[in-house]
Parts: C-alpha cells; structure tokens; sequence
C-alpha cells in the first residue's frame, strides 16, 4: 500500500543503515543549481502559468513536482500561491539537499514548513491514489526510462479532475557557436571532442507529447512548441562549461595549461555577437486533465 502525502522532510540515514552512494546527479547538484537552473528558469516557469487558472483561487491546494531537482519551479510556486503545498520527488538526495538549502534561503520559515521533498522515481512514487489536486514537471520527463511509465504514475496520483503540466526538451540538431568554439580550442591543444549526446529521451513533436498524455489517461490533452532563451556572455558561458559542463575534463589539468585554454576560448568567444552567445533551444510544452 502507497503511503499518503508525509508531513516529515526525507528521512535521515540512520548508523545502522549507511547512505547510499552518491550518483552523477548528486555530485552535481551544486554546479546544476548555479550553471543550468537559472538557463531553464524562465521556461519553466511559464509550467506555472498554464496551471495558474487551476490554483489561483484554490487555497490549500495540493501540488507535486515530479523531478524537482534543485527546487526551482518548486520554489517558484510557492513563492506565487501562499495557500498551496508542494511536494517534490527525486531519485536524487542530493540535489534535494540543494532545493531545501535554497528554499531556507528564499523562503520565509511558514512557505519552507509548506515544502516537502521526497526521494522517490517518477514511475514508483510512494503515495496513495489521486492525493495530489495538481502536478507539474519541468526537463525531467526526457531522463526517466520510461515516460509512459512517468505520465501513468502522474496520473495516478493526481485526483480525477485534477491537473498536470510539464515542459521538455525537443529534438534538435540546432548547433551554439560557443560550444563549437571551445570544441575547437579543445582539439587546438590535441583534446579528443566530447562524447555525442546520446540522450534518446527529446519529444518529438507536440503531437507525440499529446498522444503520450492521452494514454496515460489525460482529457482536454494540449501541447504546443516554445523556446529556451539564455543570454551568456563570454565570462559566463567559460564559468560555465569549466566548472561544471566540462568540470572534470578542465579540473584535470596543470594550471599552466589550463590557463592557456581558458585565454584561448575567452578570446574566440570575445568575438561574438551578442545574439550568437544566446543559447535558443525548442521545446514543448503539455498539459491536461485526469480522467475521472
């Protein structure tokens, strides 16, 4: 039997049961938090526009972020409607930890009291059936293994009537001159290119993210194109991919040689026009209600 909604934050590891490893994604929590949450901000946020006319009058309302990561979009909604709760989900503690330090940064202590977070999979969430009045997720739903899986569980845990929106990336070839620049200093100083990405997750279409939705057990199904809208400039995008992109690759190595790259990408870079340094990537957006 699933558990309903907990009132406690996530459990603390006691002595008798050692933490578990720590992943990619909880290594990385801090650097997502401060290189890429604020590049999916703005698009996330718009999640929060298309369930406004669901919780805007709707005081006390239960609401539930599937993949909440480091708590931008969870925070988002709290700051925006003071009556609701939000409890996110993730496979990640770590970056749960970040969300909760963020929140006690941003929040006063009443809305933090209002944030719950669990780690727990978008497919296997351990709560009752229909407890939620609404969810939302934001680039999440292309990293799941399964996002039939991911949308059924949604929709088994939002109440008949209720709502979910989501926003993911669409599939594209569409090339940033920056990364093309600093893959060509790269290879300038014999470094092999990166490894393609081979993320296979991306929505097709707003079609297919319809269909998805539909089968889950969605009416009243609507999905539509948008755009992510970052502008770097050459200081930032370098912060960027060295401390967090390409960490590792740059935390390897001498300083002197280091140094030599760092100058070389920030002189291409310094090249470019403004327009060229704003990354541009489609999206799509989704949303529709549970069937009762």
């Amino acid at each position: 039997m699933s558990a309903a909604i907990p009132d406690e934050q996530p459990e603390v590891q006691s002595e008798e049961r050692p933490p578990e490893p720590r992943t990619r994604y909880d290594e990385m929590a801090g650097g997502y938090a401060r290189f890429w949450a604020p590049v999916l901000r703005n698009a996330a946020e718009q999640v929060l526009d298309h369930l406004a006319p669901h919780l805007d009058r709707k005081r006390g309302a239960e609401l539930l972020d599937v993949g909440t990561g480091t708590g931008t979009l969870a925070i988002a909604a709290l700051e925006r409607w003071p009556g609701i709760r939000v409890t996110g989900i993730d496979p990640s503690g770590g970056m749960l930890e970040v969300a909760g330090a963020t929140a006690a940064e941003r929040l006063p202590a009443a809305a933090q009291r209002r944030f719950r977070r669990r780690v727990a999979p978008a497919d296997r969430m351990p709560f009752e059936d229909g407890v939620f009045d609404a969810a939302m997720s934001s680039f999440v739903l292309q990293l799941v293994p399964s996002r039939a899986a991911a949308l059924r569980e949604i929709r088994r845990v939002v109440r008949p009537g209720g709502v979910a929106a989501w926003v993911s990336w669409q599939r594209t070839n569409r090339a940033f001159e920056p990364d093309r620049l600093a893959n060509e200093v790269l290879d300038d100083f014999g470094f092999d290119p990166p490894e393609p990405d081979t993320r296979s997750g991306d929505i097709a279409s707003p079609g297919s993210a319809a269909d998805s939705m539909r089968r889950a057990g969605f009416r009243e199904v609507r999905a539509w194109l948008g755009e992510c809208v970052y502008a770097w400039d050459a200081k930032g995008y370098l912060a960027f991919l060295t401390e967090f992109d390409e960490q590792s690759l740059f935390d390897d190595l001498e300083a002197t040689e280091r140094a030599e790259i760092e100058a070389a990408i920030l002189e291409r870079l310094g090249g470019l026009a403004p327009d060229e340094l704003t990354l541009r990537l489609p999206i799509v957006y989704a949303m529709g209600r549970a069937a009762a």
